[in-house]
């Protein structure tokens, strides 16, 4: 996983075309060779035979034949995640119905139900009909929906979407842009969820390095780099414990592996700390081969021989033997104090854990037949079917809440008889009260938790008991919204308070009649819709509801023309628009002259978005939005994975034009050991030296470290590098970091 296979450039005859193609569906024949059954070949070779002829004349990008592709996906199912013939069959097809002439009912002929059901879950819907609406989205609620119904859906979906990270090269920047945030924003959480760890780590990988191309690059190399005196070390620390375990007439495997690059640059951000400091560069992996029944006790005791060895830090125990993961993980996590004084982690499991582990849901169902208790999987899957089948909000709201309530760690939650509740970590006790059952949430006022009084607004943590208290007093308000994270939650209480609201409105509806009357018109759509768009609002409920709670009093009214029984609107008034970013004022005059779009030249306007303050030099996307025409994002925005993944068609491709004349407003933090002078050092750098305007400065220093937040204005990020470089060589000096989000502003 240290690196990235690179992708030859294509270029053969149709002869060896040809070839490739056999070899490639030899190899997916020799994958499956085991599961082969009397009748299945026939079938697996009609199902490749109608894809290369439906796909005949397609390419990819990268020129090669397109089915290489879905052959590429069947055989991601079969040899990395361990699906059979059925899926291979789906995979083959997954592009037909949507690329070519097939239909699913030519599928549903050839190949019956069950495999016309995934297809049809595996393509796209080509067009959306609510306008609000995100196409990304709207397909993964389709996928969803059928996931629920047949799982694998969404396993081929996620080797799909493999295989297209893979291959991304050949694609153009900005739709790589959009493939890799998608990729981090629904898929790797879903394979994470699927228990398809390493598809969940290489994908977050790929992404890595198209979003995050500097540092992925940089991460890479030093792995490279230190890969020696890594291997050194695992061997070294592996030594004594293998005498152990051979000794105790144990069956195992023992490894060390190097975490992912993604992994390590999120803890050299969490941390922020330096590549060097990252303690755990790679985790050690004992796999024991042993009995069903003896599986857990063996766990345990070679626990104690490697911590016999090395000494256990106590809060980093993991105990996931006696409580799995809902995707069905099982492993002892500890990390140990190893030579050197280096903290090395320890994974160990067995190999039908292992086989979870690495296949995930395709192992976990191999294990789980004939056991009759309902996993936490299949609970998992009832809590979205719940929820698919209820909802009606927007598609963007859709994905953001199934990425909180479905794609996040779980914790678990005691009822007061002893049953078990899975929620997403971050619930609250009102998130349980719904989870028992939405008119416990409904009239839910406070909660015990562990005997113990809490607000319904209380985090809840895993192992918690909780007992709720209600009062039939009690109704949902607004502000629930802002402490829930589960579906569920959410979506009773938007409908409670649209049915709440419903009523309200209606003493609008009437009070908008009586003013009508008055100038002698009548209720009609046509006046309705005047009204709604002349105030604005987004439906004619809000203005009945807005009229009801007298925050409006309708007295433009007299401005409007009758014509008949119709009313019309004045002509609007110029309205003032928001004040454009900030930077420098005295050349604001210049401010359409950053920013080359697309091959042209055009110059346009546009606004540099508040939540990362691009600066010319930074790697941005230009996202186009309604009502504020242009708004320019860095890369790597913390809102950036959002708008890639909702919204991949408002996209524009954007580079920076030179122009040296006009300075941006960005900010640095700086922590460092409080020495004298420090200051004056800093400042002679930024005024002195390179001639910067400093805007803002602010230094506090506490036991000896101060902290530093510094807003100052550059022309691009060559200038903002060399003040960092610079700053950074400073005695003392031990972090410079710019603002990423809102907090410079």
């Amino acid at each position: 996983m240290e690196t990235v296979a690179q992708i030859p450039k294509y270029n053969l005859n149709e002869e060896q075309e040809k070839k490739l193609i056999l070899r490639e569906y030899r190899a997916l024949l020799r994958g499956l060779k085991s599961r082969i059954k009397p009748g299945d070949r026939r079938l697996l070779r009609l199902a490749f035979e109608m894809a290369a002829d439906a796909h005949k004349t397609m390419r990819r990008k990268s020129g090669e034949p397109y089915i290489l592709h879905p052959l590429a996906v069947a055989r991601i199912c079969v040899e990395e995640i361990g699906l059979g013939i059925r899926s291979s069959i789906c995979s083959l097809l997954h592009d037909t119905v949507e690329d070519t002439d097939i239909t699913i009912e030519d599928i549903q002929r050839e190949f019956g139900n069950e495999i016309a059901r995934i297809v049809d879950g595996l393509t796209k819907i080509s067009n959306v009909v609510d306008v609000n609406a995100s196409q990304q989205a709207e397909n993964f609620r389709k996928i969803l929906m059928t996931l629920t119904d047949d799982p694998r859906v969404i396993i081929i979906k996620l080797a799909d979407r493999l295989h297209n990270m893979r291959t991304l090269e050949s694609m153009k920047p900005e739709k790589q842009l959009k493939i890799a945030s998608e990729t981090v924003y629904v898929y790797a959480p879903l394979a994470h969820r699927m228990g398809l760890y390493n598809i969940k780590t290489e994908m977050e990988d790929l992404a890595m390095k198209y979003l995050e191309p500097g540092p992925y690059k940089e991460i890479a190399q030093k792995l490279a780099e230190t890969k020696r005196e890594r291997t050194r070390y695992i061997n070294e620390f592996i030594k004594p414990l293998k005498d152990k375990l051979e000794a105790g007439e144990f069956n195992f495997e023992i490894y060390g592996r190097p975490k992912s690059i993604h992994s390590i640059w999120n803890k050299i951000k969490k941390k922020a700390v330096a590549f060097e400091e990252v303690y755990d560069l790679f985790a050690i992996r004992v796999i024991l081969d042993s009995p069903t029944e003896k599986e857990k006790e063996d766990c345990w005791k070679v626990y104690s021989m490697i911590t016999d060895e090395y000494m256990p830090s106590p809060e980093r125990l993991r105990d996931w033997l006696s409580n799995p993961k809902s995707n069905g993980y099982e492993a002892l996590h500890t990390t140990v104090m190893g030579p050197q004084g280096k903290w090395v982690e320890v994974q160990i499991r067995t190999k039908r854990m292992n086989e979870i582990a690495e296949k995930g849901l395709a192992a976990h169902w191999k294990y789980k037949e004939g056991a009759s208790d309902e996993s936490r999987f299949d609970k998992w899957f009832n809590q979205i079917r719940e929820v698919l089948t209820s909802q009606d909000t927007d598609s963007v709201d859709f994905l953001q809440d199934f990425k909180t309530s479905f794609l996040a760690e779980e914790i678990y939650i005691y009822t007061p008889k002893g049953d078990v509740k899975m929620l997403p970590v971050g619930a609250t006790a009102l998130d349980f009260a719904f989870s028992v059952h939405s008119v416990v949430g409904s009239k839910c006022i406070g909660a015990k938790v562990n005997h113990k009084l809490v607000p319904i607004s209380h985090k809840l943590r895993s192992g918690d008991q909780v007992e709720i208290i209600t009062s039939n007093k009690q109704k949902p308000s607004e502000d629930w919204l802002n402490f829930v994270v589960t579906a569920k939650a959410r979506t009773k209480i938007k409908d409670a308070l649209k049915e709440e609201k419903k009523s309200i409105a209606d003493e609008g509806k009437y009070i908008l009649q009586r003013k009508l009357e008055g100038l002698g018109v009548a209720v009609n759509q046509h006046n309705l819709e005047e009204l709604v768009t002349f105030y604005k609002y987004p439906s004619q409920l809000e203005l009945h509801y807005q009229i009801a709670i007298k925050n409006n009093d309708l007295k433009e009214l007299k401005e409007f023309k009758v014509v008949g029984d119709r009313i019309e609107a004045p002509k609007p008034v110029k309205v003032q628009h928001e004040p454009k970013p900030e930077y420098n004022p005295a050349l604001a005059k210049k401010d359409t002259e950053l920013i080359i779009f697309g091959e042209s030249s055009d110059k346009i306007v546009y606004n540099l978005a508040n939540c990362c303050k691009p600066i010319p030099g930074d790697d941005v996307f230009g996202f186009v939005t309604t009502g504020k025409g242009l708004t320019i994002h860095r890369i790597n925005c913390p809102n950036a994975t959002k708008l890639l993944s909702n919204y991949g068609h408002r996209i524009v491709k954007t580079k920076w034009a030179k122009n040296k004349e006009i300075s941006f407003l960005t900010g640095l933090k700086i922590i460092g050991m409080d020495d004298v002078g420090v200051v004056s050092k800093i400042t002679n750098v930024i005024s002195s030296e390179l001639r910067l305007n400093i805007s803002a400065i602010t230094i506090e220093s506490k036991e000896g470290l101060f902290e530093g937040t510094i807003r100052l204005f550059v022309h691009d990020k060559e200038q903002l590098d060399e003040l960092v470089k610079r700053l950074k060589s400073l005695h003392g000096i031990h972090s410079v970091d710019r603002f990423d989000t809102e907090t410079a502003g």
